[in-house]
């Protein structure tokens, strides 16, 4: 199964200058509970904005058309469709960006796990594909207002292939 998990804003948005919009902890925690113990792919720019490289208790794939390059803890391929191809059938793969590799990805993709943040971000430079609905279907929602730790409501969507 191939699923595509993204923290969007009300325009799609999903980052600025490599770095995410919101700042939302239990965003996080939900994509940790999803991702641990399968395969996540992304891109490099991705890859190389996370703090500590590869992500533990994962398979790591990075896409680089940067064939020489080598990241520890992870396995590189210069496309998705060979990262895919390296991937046993009953493997749950688990997209993570950017938006190019979101919108390669999207086209295979049967889950969409989006987190919806009700608010337009100041700056944007990296938006996530448009979502149609003669495609997707919206299968859950769970709404989460504004508290301390969270300055903005959001909700967590799942969608399934129609």
């Amino acid at each position: 199964m191939i699923s595509i998990i993204a923290a969007v804003d009300r325009n799609r948005g999903i980052g600025y200058q490599n770095k995410l919009l919101f700042w939302l902890p239990n965003d996080l925690k939900r994509f940790k509970a999803l991702t641990t113990g399968n395969t996540i792919i992304m891109g490099r720019k991705t890859f190389e904005s996370l703090p500590k490289g590869a992500l533990p208790n994962r398979r790591n794939i990075v896409l680089s058309s940067h064939s020489d390059i080598y990241y520890p803890g992870a396995e590189v391929f210069s496309s998705l469709k060979e990262a895919l191809k390296s991937c046993k059938e009953d493997e749950h793969i688990y997209i993570i960006g950017g938006a190019s590799v979101y919108q390669q990805a999207l086209p295979l993709a049967d889950m969409l796990c989006l987190t919806e943040v009700d608010a337009e971000a100041p700056h944007v430079d990296a938006y996530f594909p448009e979502v149609n609905s003669k495609i997707w279907q919206e299968k859950s929602r769970e709404f989460h207002p504004i508290d301390d730790k969270h300055p903005c409501p959001y909700a967590f969507v799942d969608y399934f292939r129609r």
